[in-house]
């Protein structure tokens, strides 16, 4: 499977795969994100009534999509944005690129001409969603490690719009530091890149490590940049639009919001500071991306904490086989984790993974287990686990502020800290395993109900004769040095038919030399295969 190179042969391939539809009927811009929400494919609307340019959305909210968009399988992802982490690529500065083919600037910009959604009925406001935003340190010259992010703009004015950086991170600090001077900060505003982008700008690397330069890394080549015109930041030459900007000096005073959080629950009003627009580049014929709330948001989140728990559990010793940061957990909170288990793994999986970050609870089970089967799962912790034993909580742990079970901070209180949870759902050590053997109904990967469904094609073929005393002495034979389940005698004997089989089982009953060992195996009496019964 190949890679797409940007955005657009992003939505080439998407289209070669049926994963996307094209709505060529108008459509009204406020019924877009109920639409997307419907539909079990990307969707690009053509035709927006009063609008010139085509919207997409859906674009990376499933695992199909996010697996197109990185040219593999969805369950190598995580290998790709590992391979970035360890060997990151930096941006690659390039002269000019398709984003400057359309450029306009100062009271020629225009927001209200983007096809910019609505998203929830209780937005403050059309937003900006899908762009990913380039900042550096104001302390910093111009050769300091870019920053990359993805927050939502709330359209204001034709060249104004919020910014919503209430959470503490890397941008927060650069505006704070940018406000203290009474300066503003510029930012580019990168909407229609490639999804390798919009997963990197999600990480929360550490101050001084380049998000482009790990994105540059699940590429294989550097991001490639230019130089905007009005502002001294970088942009992504091949993004779809970019918008030039600065985060003005005002201060988290303004309004804003309310906004559909990736909790899949409507935030409250958030107070931000203003983005003055400077200018807007495009590409001909150019693309919005309405990054569609909260899935597009969720998903791509996915693979950024299995990588960090994969890596915790690696420097933890652990055997990890498959993990899962589910959906339902907002790809944030919850993660399964299968392994292969030494004595205490268990519980050693969950110290670890829960200090990945947002990590809120944990799931650890055996290799047995699909970790992406959630009957499977719950049978796990429904069989396997006694609560007094495998469940363990930790108090005080770092939250995420989002957390709605948490209270609301004060006016002048910290976030308050959260609770975590971990449940062991392996097999205990001092258990037999043969208490764990599931039911496998006999020749499942032979037999398929097709095969049997229509007419008759002919009669049954008869089974070989043979005498009961005969076949009787063969299986004696057969299980005295090896015992055998029922199963695995109708098998060797299949040409005597099923009924000869279990008469021939009768007669050593019968005969007082048919016994079983302790996995319900075949085997003779007093042998030393044979189980003993327990002492009463």
């Amino acid at each position: 499977m190949t890679m797409a190179e940007d955005f657009r042969e992003l939505i080439d391939e998407l289209r070669k795969a049926d994963e996307l539809i094209e709505i060529e009927k108008p459509v009204d811009i406020r019924h877009i994100a109920t639409l997307v929400d419907q539909s079990d494919k990307a969707l690009m609307f053509t035709n927006v009534n009063g609008y010139e340019m085509p919207v997409i959305s859906g674009v990376t909210n499933s695992r199909e999509r996010l697996a197109i968009a990185a040219g593999c399988d969805f369950s190598e992802i995580e290998g790709r944005l590992r391979e970035g982490l360890d060997r990151p690529i930096e941006p690659e500065f390039v002269n000019t690129g398709p984003v400057r083919e359309i450029y306009c600037e100062g009271d020629d910009v225009d927001l209200y001409s983007l096809p910019v959604p609505l998203f929830s009925v209780l937005d403050g406001g059309p937003m900006i969603t899908a762009g990913v935003t380039l900042s550096r340190d104001p302390d910093e010259d111009e050769n300091s490690a870019i920053n990359a992010g993805v927050y939502r703009f709330l359209v204001k004015e034709k060249n104004l719009t919020g910014i919503d950086i209430v959470t503490p991170n890397n941008l927060h600090r650069y505006a704070a530091k940018a406000y203290e001077k009474g300066e503003p900060l510029p930012i580019s505003i990168n909407i229609g890149t490639h999804p390798f982008e919009l997963i990197c700008s999600t990480y929360k690397a550490r101050a001084g490590v380049s998000e482009l330069g790990i994105a540059g890394g699940m590429r294989g080549k550097g991001v490639p940049l230019t130089q905007c015109q009005t502002i001294d930041m970088p942009c992504i030459a091949d993004a779809e639009i970019v918008l030039e900007a600065e985060i003005l000096p005002t201060g988290w005073t303004q309004p804003e919001g309310r906004f559909g959080e990736f909790t899949r629950l409507m935030g409250g009003l958030h107070w931000n500071p203003h983005v003055r627009i400077k200018a807007i580049s495009m590409r001909k014929n150019p693309l919005y991306y309405a990054l569609h709330m909260p899935w597009e948001n969720i998903w791509p989140s996915g693979p950024i904490y299995e990588a960090n728990v994969r890596r915790v559990l690696d420097e933890a010793g652990v055997n990890v086989t498959a993990v899962n940061i589910t959906p339902g957990g907002c790809c944030h909170w919850h993660a399964i984790i299968a392994i292969k288990p030494l004595p205490g793994d268990g519980k050693n999986t969950i110290a670890a993974a829960l200090s990945v970050a947002d990590m809120k609870h944990v799931t650890v089970v055996d290799h047995d287990i699909d970790v992406f089967d959630a009957v499977d799962v719950e049978w796990a912790v429904a069989t396997r686990v006694q609560a007094d034993r495998d469940v363990v909580i930790i108090s005080g742990a770092r939250s995420k502020p989002l957390d709605p079970s948490l209270p609301p901070p004060g006016p002048y209180s910290r976030v308050p800290t959260t609770a975590k949870m971990g449940i062991d759902a392996t097999i205990p050590d001092n258990v037999p395993r043969e208490r764990f053997h599931r039911i496998t109904y006999a020749y499942a990967d032979e037999v398929k109900l097709d095969d049997f469904i229509g007419p008759a094609n002919g009669a049954a073929k008869p089974s070989q004769d043979i005498g009961t005393d005969v076949l009787a002495a063969e299986i004696q034979a057969l299980v005295t040095d090896t015992p055998l389940y029922f199963a695995e005698l109708c098998e060797k004997f299949v040409a005597y038919g099923f009924q000869a089989v279990t008469r021939a089982l009768g007669k050593l009953h019968e005969d007082g030399v048919l016994w079983q060992d302790a996995e319900g195996r075949h085997c003779l009496k007093g042998s030393k295969f044979a189980a003993v019964p327990p002492k009463r």
